[in-house]
């Protein structure tokens, strides 16, 4: 994956990103190439190794975005009821950096809330997860912030029969 400078990407745990820079840095006696991303009021930098695709990918495209939503209302994934598994399965999900996996855990994090009470931990991650959501969710199809968040609870909410 070659990024350039001004391309919008999205980091896996902060969301969506602009890139400032590219440039070599060296840390401990080790030059790499890196990738000087804006996400928000946050800028991190992310190194162009082997493992970059699971740090930074392109926004998800219009129409895979629109199928991606349904996963939000779909039937949520039990999660363990012991938080320290239930934190290393969330954690584990995520590391593939994808928009369908972070569709997922806000959908399986929703549910397992309507059954149980969050511990800090889940409610940290929610909020996080919600976050990176909404903004590409708002930069893919052009709608406020405000506007992605109501269609995300309302993807969200229990089905009433």
């Amino acid at each position: 994956m070659d990024f350039q400078t001004g391309d919008r990407v999205v980091h896996c745990t902060h969301g969506l990103g602009k890139v400032l820079a590219i440039e070599k840095r060296t840390f401990n006696n080790r030059t790499s190439l890196y990738y000087m991303i804006e996400v928000a009021d946050l800028t991190v930098w992310v190194p162009a190794d082997e493992n970059l695709k699971n740090r930074l990918r392109s926004p998800t495209s219009k129409p895979r975005f629109r199928q991606l939503l349904s996963i939000l209302s779909s039937p949520a994934d039990e999660l363990p009821a012991d938080h320290r598994q239930r934190s290393l399965l969330l954690m584990g999900m995520l590391k593939d950096g994808q928009a369908d996996t972070l569709c997922k855990v806000i959908r399986d994090l929703s549910a397992y809330r309507r059954d149980r009470s969050w511990n800090e931990y889940d409610n940290a991650l929610m909020k996080r997860m919600q976050k990176a959501l909404i903004g590409e969710w708002s930069f893919i199809l052009s709608i406020t912030p405000q506007d992605a968040e109501v269609e995300l609870h309302r993807l969200l909410a229990p089905k009433v029969n």
